[in-house]
């Protein structure tokens, strides 16, 4: 399927990058996006980490995709909001956004479309593959008895992997049900990993947008990585008091107005 290009960086970005590879620093907290993804790039993955209840997160995803899509260098869209198997690679550029979502089987409950369908649609006007890279709900239950989930990890690693089960499900899980929902956790970070790994193309760049636990480089789909596959991860973070540089999880921090507050454990346990 032939792809179209549709613009180059916007010379403002294309300056605020120059300067910055002159200066030998990143561009600033609010350079425009397309300019903070060439600084990360070339790389053969980029992986970005949303909360996904922040607008404002969605908004950079659709600019992430624009921004390698005028530079000619996105491979695939790989997406943790559908699952392995799914694809638009069949679907011609001008594919309806009724048809775009049947490729990919879209659950609009846990994903609303009108978050995610303006960074997918980019894509599928460009001519570039969407793909679901999720582990498929039919695979979870043979992850969770699966022993040898346990060892992709390591021993620290995994511990983190299991407190972070257990946090996630605001202390409401089971004793029991924490390693099996770590295997799942691990399952989904190795199916996004080979699904990414499956779609890279020489000098250009697979993006995989997901939670932030999945574009952690500590806990999750970089571990499952080969070692020849440069992979830059992003944290895209909603508030207004973490500083705007990185540490081992991330290779950038991209910070976003803070949102309101909210106890999501207080409205589980109800």
């Amino acid at each position: 399927m032939a792809r179209t290009h549709l613009l180059p960086i916007s010379l403002l970005a294309a300056a605020m990058l120059m300067l910055a590879a002159c200066t030998g620093m990143r561009p600033a907290a609010d350079a425009p996006i397309a300019a903070r993804v060439a600084a990360l790039t070339p790389a053969d993955a980029l992986l970005l980490g949303e909360q996904h209840d922040a607008a404002d997160h969605h908004r950079i995803e659709r600019e992430t995709v624009q921004a390698l899509v005028d530079s000619g260098r996105l491979a695939a869209l790989a997406l943790e909001m559908a699952d392995d198997g799914r694809s638009t690679a069949n679907l011609p550029s001008g594919a309806t956004e009724a048809q775009v979502r049947a490729a990919l089987d879209w659950q609009e409950k846990g994903w609303p479309w009108d978050n995610y369908g303006p960074a997918v649609m980019v894509a599928v006007r460009a001519g570039v593959p969407v793909l679901g890279a999720n582990l498929p709900r039919s695979r979870m239950k043979d992850a969770m008895a699966d022993v040898s989930l346990d060892v992709q990890l390591s021993e620290k690693a995994r511990a983190q992997q299991q407190e972070a089960v257990r946090d996630g499900h605001c202390d409401l899980l089971p004793a029991a049900q924490i390693l099996p929902m770590t295997r799942v956790q691990i399952a989904r970070d190795r199916s996004m990993a080979q699904v990414v790994v499956k779609a890279r193309q020489p000098g250009e760049t697979v993006l995989l947008i997901s939670g932030n636990a999945h574009a952690l480089r500590t806990l999750g789909v970089p571990q499952h990585m080969p070692t020849d596959v440069k992979v830059v991860s992003v944290q895209m973070l909603a508030s207004a008091t973490v500083p705007f540089r990185a540490g081992p999880e991330y290779d950038a921090i991209w910070q976003t107005a803070p949102l309101p507050e909210q106890d999501y454990c207080a409205t589980l346990r109800k």
